[in-house]
C-alpha cells in the first residue's frame, strides 16, 4: 500500500522517504572503512559486501513498489540545500507490548558533525515519532561511553541519562560503559511547547 510521501523540515536537514538515487550513497557509507563506524556501535559485527548487496536489493524493491510502513521505521536524514544524503534516523520497539521504542540516529559523513545538523534531525524525528504513536509515554536512545558526541546530542535534545550498565562495551580490547538516555512525552511538551521546529 502506497502511503503519501513524508518529508520534515528544519533549517539545516530535511528527513525523507528513501529515493533511488540515494541507494548508491548509502551502500559506499555501508562498507566498514569509514570513520562512523568507530563510534556507532562499533561493538556489532560490520556488514560484508553480501550483506550490503542484499540490504540495498531490499531497499530498491521498497523504494520502487513505495511500500512505506505507517510512522516510517527510518527515513534519510538529508542536507536542506542539496537533499543528498548524509545519514540515517530510525526506531525500533523495546517493548511493543508497553508502547516502548528506541531510537536511533547516524551523521554518516563527519564533515556535518558538531555543526547542528544531528540536533535537528534528531529533534524532527522525536517529535515525529511522539505524533506519529500517540500511546508512547518515551523514547529511548542508547549509546555508549565512547561516544561523546552521541551523549552531547542527547542531552542538548532533552534526553535524560536513565541507565550507566558499567563495562559492558568492548571496543578494542577496552571496556565501556553502556548507556541509556530518555524523555517523557510532557518533558518533550515542556521543552518545546510551540513545537521542535519553533526552537530553531
Amino acid at each position: 500500500m502506497a502511503y503519501k510521501a513524508v518529508r520534515l523540515t528544519g533549517r539545516k536537514v530535511a528527513l525523507r522517504d528513501w529515493r533511488i538515487t540515494d541507494l548508491a550513497a548509502w551502500g559506499e557509507w555501508l562498507k566498514p572503512h569509514h570513520g562512523w563506524r568507530d563510534i556507532d556501535g562499533p561493538y556489532y559485527p560490520k556488514p560484508t559486501p553480501g550483506q550490503i548487496y542484499k540490504i540495498l536489493e531490499r531497499s530498491n524493491e521498497q523504494i520502487a513498489r513505495s511500500e512505506w510502513p505507517h510512522p516510517r521505521r527510518h527515513l534519510v536524514i538529508a542536507e536542506r540545500g542539496s537533499d543528498k544524503l548524509i545519514g540515517r534516523v530510525s526506531w525500533h520497539w523495546e517493548s511493543q507490548e508497553t508502547y516502548w521504542p528506541q531510537v536511533g540516529i547516524v551523521i554518516f559523513d563527519d564533515s556535518y558533525w558538531q555543526r547542528g545538523f544531528g540536533f535537528e534531525a534528531l529533534g524532527l524525528w522525536s517529535e515525529y515519532l511522539f505524533k506519529e504513536l500517540p500511546p508512547v509515554a518515551r523514547l529511548d536512545l542508547r549509546t555508549w561511553s565512547g561516544n561523546p558526541g552521541m551523549m552531547r546530542l542527547a542531552e542538548k535534545t532533552g534526553y535524560i541519562l536513565e541507565a550507566r550498565f558499567r563495562n559492558a562495551r568492548i571496543v578494542k580490547g577496552k571496556y565501556y560503559d553502556a548507556l541509556g538516555y530518555g524523555i517523557l512525552r510532557e518533558e518533550w511538551q515542556t521543552l518545546y511547547p510551540d513545537g521542535f521546529r519553533a526552537a530553531l
